[in-house]
């Protein structure tokens, strides 16, 4: 295991604990694609052959076709604590104190006097027999925001203790969150930055780079991603491997890759477009958790990735716009990898491309002593 010539500074007290080396990930570079008008190249850490070269082809036909096109549609990071009161009925006033305007307001003022950017957006509030679950919705600047909304949390919850003392704090998080892991309520409302990519390939493009058809390429995306998925009981799994792409621009970043359970949820849509004669395909992310500082966005590679995507560190200028550049970014990446990976398929090349990309025969290693 490699241990040399890393600057270990950087990593103690913020990243890792009991350290004992490093651990090198390949990082290939994905595109050139056209992003909201603006050529990028997408950096991937993997290891699983045919990835990077995959999207790389989506990323071409997607810029070939005059780009991408994304809409951030919510920006909002959630943590859910637990909180038991003595019976039903008074969990009953405590939700409605909580949903009330007064107790939102005042809730809202401890939450936001523990930073100078986390702003509670809102309260969603459920009970389960004598239990509250509250999903507190937040804004968090270019941060992930895990730290700083729990923080926050914590001295609301201190303050509503001052209201209901018969009120007992089960769990700063409830997984009313929800984080990683599966949720409906992740899917449908969101969490961190919600968004959209679109893009229109001309049927030409489709053909001579994606060695496939329009109508093929509509067809397999409605039988695979919506009733594949369907058959299967996905949630938020409509899609063909949004995480393959995501997770590698995740390690690439900095960014936590626990957090691939959620934000890997995207559905991808296909239709005809002008008559049939060209594609429009576009994925929905809801929940795409990402930042630009804290954790592992701070080390010098990571940073480095995301100096080349044009959003490392805080925005100067507008907090938050350089973690929503990067969600953008990356599910416009998602969206290039969703249309190779099902042309692939469309065209039968799936396991020849892997066989030539991901089943070489490695170099014999050296014996170890």
């Amino acid at each position: 295991l490699p241990y040399h010539h890393y600057d270990y500074s950087k990593v103690h007290g913020q990243c890792c604990e009991n350290v004992i080396g490093v651990m090198p990930l390949p990082v290939g570079v994905a595109g050139p694609i056209r992003i909201d008008g603006q050529e990028l190249h997408i950096p991937m850490a993997t290891t699983e052959g045919a990835l990077v070269a995959s999207t790389s082809r989506g990323c071409k036909a997607i810029t070939l076709g005059g780009g991408a096109s994304t809409v951030l549609t919510r920006d909002a990071m959630t943590r859910g604590p637990c909180l038991q009161m003595p019976s039903a009925v008074r969990a009953g006033e405590l939700k409605a104190w909580l949903e009330s305007a007064s107790g939102m307001e005042e809730v809202r003022s401890a939450f936001q006097s523990t930073s100078r950017f986390a702003r509670l957006l809102e309260l969603k509030v459920a009970l389960a027999g004598r239990l509250v679950y509250v999903r507190f919705t937040t804004f968090t600047g270019d941060a992930m925001g895990m730290n700083m909304i729990s923080k926050g949390c914590e001295q609301a919850l201190r303050f509503i203790r001052t209201r209901f003392e018969d009120c007992q704090v089960i769990a700063v998080s409830g997984n009313y969150c929800t984080d990683k892991k599966p949720a409906a309520i992740n899917w449908i409302s969101g969490r961190g930055k919600s968004v959209v990519a679109e893009a229109v390939i001309p049927g030409a493009v489709v053909e001579k780079v994606l060695k496939t058809t329009v109508a093929d390429l509509v067809r397999l995306n409605i039988s695979k991603n919506l009733i594949g998925s369907a058959m299967a009981g996905a949630m938020g799994g409509f899609n063909a491997h949004a995480a393959n792409t995501l997770t590698a621009v995740f390690l690439a970043t900095g960014q936590d890759p626990a957090q691939n359970v959620e934000s890997s949820n995207c559905i991808t849509l296909m239709e005809p477009e002008n008559g049939g004669r060209d594609l429009r395909i576009s994925c929905t992310m809801p929940c795409i958790e990402v930042g630009t500082i804290g954790g592992g966005t701070s080390l010098p590679p990571q940073a480095a990735c995301l100096e080349m995507l044009g959003c490392r560190g805080p925005h100067r200028d507008t907090p938050g716009a350089n973690a929503q550049r990067l969600a953008r970014i990356i599910c416009a990446a998602v969206m290039a990898g969703e249309l190779s990976l099902c042309a692939a398929l469309a065209s039968g090349d799936l396991v020849k491309s892997h066989i030539a990309l991901n089943r070489a025969a490695p170099a014999t290693p050296a014996a170890s002593h």
